[in-house]
C-alpha cells in the first residue's frame, strides 16, 4: 500500500517539471561483533572490494567519498526512494532488472562536510524530516533537519537523519527516520551513476617499484637534502625491510632509517 501520509498521491509524475529543475558507528539490531578472521579471508575480503554492484549504469557507493552528483536511494530489491509533488517520500515501483531509476527517484547529493551530505530532488527541493520523524522535500535551503549523514559499516550501509534516526518505509509506503539502531529495514544502497573509477592491486608508486634496497634509494632521492651533493643510505641490514613490507610497517621504518641518517628534510 502506498497511503498514509502520502495522501494518495499518484506516482505518476509529470516529468515535464524533471526538464525545469534537475564518524558515527552503525548500530546494528541483533547482530554481535564479529571476530577477525585468518589471512585467507582478508583476501577473499580484497577480492570483494573489486566488485562493484551494478544495475543500469548506476552503481551502489562503498564509502562516502563516493557519494556525489545524481544518486539513487534503493531500499529494497529494485525498489528506490520516490519523490511526489505533494513535497513527501514513498516507495517507488519495483524495477526490472537492469532498469534505472526513475526520474522522481533520483536526488542530486551535495556535500556538506567530511560525514554530512545534502539531498535535493528533482522538484528542486532538499530532503528533509519534519517534527514526527517523516522524511520530507519542501525545504528550498539546507537547515540542521536537512543534513544527512551515511553510515557504513560492515559492507553495509544506513542513512541517518538529523534526529539520529535511520530511515526506512513503513507498511503505509511512507519514508520514515524513527528508528535509533539499524536494523535489516533500515540498510539502504546509495546508487550513483557518476563514472566509476577501480585502481588495479598492482598499482603501486614508482618509488614502492622495486626490490626492498632499490625502494629505500628511491625514497632517499626524493626526500634527502643534498647539501653536499652525497647519497647517504642506510648501512644497516635491509632483511629487516622484507619483514617491514610483508607486515605492512615498509614505509614506516624506511622514514626510520632515514631519520638516523640525519640528512632527511621530514626527519629533522
Amino acid at each position: 500500500p502506498l497511503g498514509g501520509a502520502a495522501g494518495g498521491a499518484s506516482l505518476t509524475t509529470n516529468m515535464a517539471e524533471y526538464s525545469c529543475v534537475k564518524r558515527t558507528k552503525l548500530v546494528l539490531k541483533g547482530v554481535k561483533s564479529k571476530k577477525k578472521k585468518n589471512k585467507g579471508k582478508r583476501k577473499r575480503d580484497d577480492e570483494d572490494d573489486q566488485m562493484v554492484d551494478i544495475v543500469g549504469g548506476w552503481w551502489a557507493v562503498r564509502n562516502f567519498g563516493e557519494i556525489t552528483g545524481s544518486v539513487a536511494i534503493e531500499m529494497g530489491n529494485g525498489t528506490y526512494m520516490h519523490a511526489l509533488d505533494n513535497g513527501l517520500f514513498t516507495l517507488g515501483a519495483p524495477h526490472k532488472d537492469n532498469e534505472t531509476p526513475d526520474p522522481p527517484e533520483q536526488l542530486t547529493a551535495i556535500k556538506l562536510s567530511e560525514t554530512r551530505i545534502a539531498l535535493k530532488s528533482g522538484y528542486g527541493k532538499y530532503m528533509g524530516i519534519n517534527s514526527d520523524g517523516v522524511v520530507t522535500g519542501r525545504s528550498d535551503a539546507i537547515g540542521s533537519r536537512e543534513q544527512w549523514e551515511p553510515v557504513f559499516q560492515e559492507g553495509k550501509l544506513a542513512l541517518m537523519a538529523s534526529n539520529s534516526c535511520f530511515i526506512s518505509c513503513n507498511d503505509e509506503g511512507d519514508i520514515i527516520a524513527k528508528q535509533k539502531t539499524a536494523g535489516e529495514e533500515e540498510m539502504i544502497k546509495i546508487r550513483s551513476c557518476a563514472d566509476i573509477v577501480i585502481k588495479e592491486k598492482d598499482e603501486l608508486l614508482d618509488e614502492d617499484k622495486g626490490n626492498v634496497k632499490h625502494c629505500e634509494i628511491n625514497y632517499i632521492k626524493k626526500f634527502q637534502s643534498f647539501q653536499d651533493q652525497k647519497l647517504r643510505v642506510n648501512k644497516e641490514d635491509s632483511k629487516i625491510l622484507k619483514k617491514a613490507r610483508t607486515e605492512g610497517a615498509f614505509h614506516e621504518t624506511l622514514l626510520d632509517r632515514r631519520s638516523k641518517m640525519k640528512a632527511d628534510r621530514y626527519c629533522k
